[in-house]
């Protein structure tokens, strides 16, 4: 596996599993039922990661080398820690941006 390859499934299932994650949490908060949004973005890392990293290796017809099999078990990891720190720390940015007021210019006296 190239570091391209690495970097642009990275990009694309953080983004996915970021998706999915939030859509599972929406889910749970509205049937008022208890979750830990850390487990279910490791459930889908592990899902999206491993599937859509699969996936490129049939397509891109890609060798199953020991290399590559461990890309891919630290495909889920980074896409799990991607997923988790990047939506909510996103989301924490544009909240605070939208609270910020402009400040009054001082005149010299």
């Amino acid at each position: 596996m190239t570091i391209t390859l690495f970097i642009s499934l990275f990009t694309v299932g953080s983004l996915v599993c970021g998706i999915i994650t939030e859509a599972i949490k929406k889910t749970y908060q509205n049937a008022d039922r208890e979750y830990s949004a850390n487990v279910i973005a490791l459930v889908d890392a592990i899902a999206v990661g491993g599937l859509g990293t699969t996936a490129a290796y049939m397509l891109m017809e890609i060798p199953w080398t020991v290399n590559n099999i461990i890309c891919l078990l630290l495909m889920m990891v980074v896409i799990w820690l991607g997923a988790t720190l990047g939506f909510d720390k996103v989301k924490q940015t544009l909240e605070q941006i939208s609270q910020i007021t402009p400040k009054e210019e001082k005149k010299d006296a």
